[in-house]
């Protein structure tokens, strides 16, 4: 067996365990004690459970908003459609503040951590990675179980009022006796319990290996020596990894780790990248509104530390041409724009920020002045306007074509 297969084989291993552990939480579920063959049926069943909770529209406020909903599996568990943020709420008119990320491969992303010390990979545990992890775009829930409450309870999402309500939709659906085997006769009792039973079931589902991480594309099978890249995609796959070029593989690591794991394309940290406002989502019709992620609005315990506004954890770009719309405003609409982006935002910013009345383009518009130092400059950032981009037409093109080689073979972007 190859490294590669060894390292993907232990990094399974090691998540069923972690499902295992999660299906044993005495807090939520009163499980502690099972035998090994009762907790992973006891894990099988919530696994089973939450797929159900996962596809039921009916645990919205509306009625007519699912997970599934936003996060299709034909599209690497991202949104289907073209929409720069999606709409929920009780009416299904609220948009929301940020794009909709996917929840594929997070299995492996770390606690949020102001400053992140990574031996591992870097080789040199004194190397301050700075902020990193969480599993939102601003890093600020680590549990998919937090993560799972968000949607359940955001006023543009699914829009219930609190615990209770979401116990009370469960309770009439018709996997209500599924949650009662699992956890007790007397689970909807208490609807903070029963909520946590659903947010626990969600959790279980997600760490489904075969639906969530199943490492089964293209470049997945180029590193394991049963695929050939194409020409073009080798071109593209150099031109990511050279720090002179794309340098995307600084932030979006495509080598495997030491130990064989598979790369999961992306180094977890929070960056401010700077792209340009999107003036189609509504709160930013207010010129003093700004999303600046880690330091609010939706993340509030880092609130008034300048150093983290503006900052967005970075993505994995496993299933990324799928993807209709990118960065976390979606702004951008196609994956060739995206990957310009990085190489013509200092060479020609005219085409990406809108100008002032006296004709200036504000460059970092959807930044306040006070923070834009907190914007990254490593290469491709950092040119002069006269500078030529770091890649040319054809080798944007080339990039775009190794990234299509990250997209799942269970996904069809259909």
């Amino acid at each position: 067996m190859s490294a590669f297969a060894v390292g993907r084989a232990l990094l399974l291993v090691l998540l069923g365990a972690l499902t295992v552990s999660v299906a044993r939480a005495p807090a939520q579920s009163g499980s502690a004690g099972l035998s090994r063959a009762q907790a992973y049926a006891r894990a099988a069943a919530l696994d089973a459970l939450g797929r159900k909770l996962f596809a039921d529209p009916s645990l919205s406020a509306s009625g007519r908003l699912a997970c599934t909903t936003c996060h299709d599996p034909r599209f690497g568990y991202g949104p289907p459609n073209t929409r720069d943020v999606q709409l929920g709420g009780k009416t299904m008119r609220e948009p929301g503040l940020r794009a909709v990320p996917s929840l594929k491969y997070l299995q492996a992303v770390p606690q949020f951590a102001e400053h992140y010390y990574e031996s591992d990979d870097e080789g040199d545990p004194s190397v301050d990675n700075g902020p990193t992890g969480g599993l939102t775009w601003d890093g600020r829930v680590d549990r998919r179980r937090d993560q799972a409450r968000l949607p359940l309870l955001s006023p543009f999402e699914m829009a219930n009022d609190g615990a209770a309500d979401v116990a009370a939709k469960v309770r009439k659906a018709g996997y209500a006796d599924e949650m009662r085997r699992i956890f007790s006769d007397t689970i909807f009792d208490d609807s903070e319990r029963a909520f946590a039973g659903v947010v626990e079931a969600l959790e279980v589902y997600q760490q489904n290996a075969a639906e969530f991480y199943p490492y089964s594309s293209r470049y997945d099978g180029y590193l394991a020596g049963r695929v050939q890249l194409s020409p073009q995609e080798t071109r593209g796959l150099a031109l990511f990894n050279d720090p002179a070029k794309g340098n995307c593989a600084n932030c979006h690591r495509s080598a495997p780790g030491n130990d064989g794991t598979p790369p999961q394309f992306t180094d977890y940290g929070l960056i401010a990248i700077g792209v340009p406002r999107n003036r189609h989502i509504p709160a930013n019709a207010d010129p003093n509104f700004y999303d600046l992620g880690a330091c609010g609005p939706l993340r509030s315990d880092l609130a008034g530390r300048g150093e983290f506004c503006g900052l967005f954890r970075t993505p994995s770009l496993r299933n990324v041409a799928l993807r209709k719309t990118f960065f976390h405003n979606g702004s951008v609409h196609s994956l060739r724009e995206a990957v310009a982006f990085y190489v013509e935002r200092d060479t020609d910013p005219d085409k990406w920020y809108a100008r002032n009345a006296n004709g200036k383009v504000r460059k970092y518009d959807d930044v306040p002045t006070q923070y834009q130092l907190n914007i990254n400059s490593e290469p491709p950032f950092g040119a002069r306007t006269a500078d030529q981009p770091a890649l040319s037409a054809s080798e944007i093109d080339d990039i775009v074509a190794f990234l299509k080689t990250l997209s799942d073979a269970e996904s069809t972007g259909r």
